[in-house]
């Protein structure tokens, strides 16, 4: 077991037998990885409209696909998968899952029925699952501990950029050819991405003899790795505070281009002609391009705040975050309340910068409260929390509370939805309250 006395990298470990331009290089592989993994993922955002409207669907059915039936196999596989990557190949593993949940976005775009469209959207889940864990593990062996939080920042890219992708290609595809053709075009890249990523990655492992000294050293039992993570509270209370963060942002993410539809439809219908538009096309460029670009900025500061942070004092790794949620509330309410469309997406870029400066910080925070050979399955866990509560939750739970405030509550299919994510953006408050209370541990629990 590790605890607070265990030196905080051997230098074997710490050394990397991998220069600056090969570790570029693969972090460029892996980040494309993500991206198209963000873009299979969030496309189905933009379309949530075309797709209710055909396939005659509920927000709370809407709420599913975006979240619970993706996070359903996306979570619980992590961690067997984590496994394998602590023995076998990342590289290859990261491969074949890329072809996995490629090949069932397209299939997505054959769905008849609302079963038919679970399925495909579980299968990308459980072909997504074995990406994460395999490429924060490779990251953090790849790169030297004082630049992690900087690597995975980066490396978290892939969530505003594949957004960006996926709202703009979505919605224009959409526009021009339907719903169907967007999961056609959203699939087809992670194909010939995934026969690049398995021949020219490397697997540190056959490099670092200090990895590889023996089997058991290399992949510990699932029992060790547990009870090295089950004495690191610092690890579960950043893992619940950054779910509770996604909650919010998987959230409002699924139904915004909903929210502007329905509450904003002729204006963007007026905003959209002068440049050939339609309103999907329109609103997925807005929402892709402004909250792409600000949570691209956002994901690189909160990974660069937290490494200066953090040399001074590793509580930084919390600290950023929790003002970040504190300071990103009142923006949700001014966005879906305001009555000018363009003003409520220039809003949108406060969160998407604040909501992002999370990823490098707790990232970095799992990869450093356990050893080398634990990194993959402590990424496992890690997902597992934050996606769970996040991915699996957060839509569904919009979806929900739309449904009943719009029925229930008596205040329509608009207004039920406006005051969901409105309400919903409050959870940002008991986040940033446990990203404080992180703090306490952080400074004890950092090995590695």
């Amino acid at each position: 077991m590790v605890d607070a006395a265990t030196p905080a990298v051997p230098a074997a470990e710490e050394a990397s037998p991998f220069n600056a331009r090969y570790r570029a290089f693969a972090l460029t592989i892996l980040l494309g990885a993500y991206i198209l993994s963000f873009l299979d993922r969030q496309v189905v955002s933009i379309l949530a409209e075309p797709i209710k409207k055909d396939l005659g669907l509920a927000d709370w059915q809407l709420g599913m696909l975006t979240g619970l039936a993706f996070a359903l196999f996306y979570t619980t596989l992590g961690i067997p998968i984590a496994r394998l990557a602590e023995r076998f190949s990342r590289p290859w593993i990261i491969a074949a899952s890329m072809a996995l949940w490629s090949g069932f976005t397209v299939l997505s775009g054959r769905a008849q029925t609302f079963p038919q469209m679970l399925i495909a959207r579980m299968g990308v889940g459980f072909g997504e699952a074995g990406c994460n864990p395999c490429a924060h593990s490779l990251i953090a062996d790849y790169t030297p501990k004082e630049k992690r939080a900087s690597a995975l920042a980066t490396y978290s890219l892939g969530i505003p950029i594949g957004t960006l992708l996926g709202l703009v290609m979505g919605g224009l595809i959409a526009d021009a050819y339907g719903w169907r053709v967007a999961f056609y075009v959203a699939g087809a890249p992670g194909l010939a991405l995934a026969l690049v990523a398995g021949f020219c990655l490397k697997e540190p492992r056959k490099y670092m003899s200090a990895l590889a000294t023996s089997q058991a050293e290399a992949a510990p039992p699932l029992s060790v790795a547990f009870k090295v993570l089950g004495g690191k509270p610092t690890f579960w209370l950043m893992a619940v505070a950054a779910g509770l963060m996604a909650f919010v942002g998987y959230g409002q993410g699924a139904f915004n281009a909903a929210f502007f539809m329905r509450l904003h439809g002729d204006e963007l219908a007026l905003l959209a002609a002068p440049y050939g538009l339609k309103s999907a096309g329109f609103l997925g460029l807005a929402l892709g391009l402004i909250g792409g670009a600000a949570g691209i900025v956002g994901t690189l500061l909160g990974g660069w705040f937290a490494d200066i942070a953090a040399r001074r004092d590793a509580r930084g790794y919390a600290v950023v975050p929790a003002l970040a949620a504190v300071l990103a509330l009142p923006s949700y309410y001014f966005i879906y309340t305001v009555e000018n469309p363009m003003t409520a997406l220039w809003l949108t870029i406060i969160p998407s910068i604040l909501g992002s400066l999370w990823y490098g910080p707790v990232f970095a925070t799992a990869q450093s409260v356990v050893p080398a050979h634990t990194r993959a399955t402590a990424a496992a866990l890690l997902l597992l929390v934050l996606n769970l509560i996040g991915l699996g939750f957060g839509p569904l739970f919009v979806g929900l509370l739309s449904d009943a405030l719009a029925t229930l509550g008596g205040l329509g299919a608009a207004e039920g939805l406006r005051w969901s994510m409105v309400l919903t953006s409050l959870f940002t408050l008991i986040s940033a309250a446990i990203f404080w209370i992180a703090r306490k541990t952080m400074v004890r629990d950092l090995v590695s």
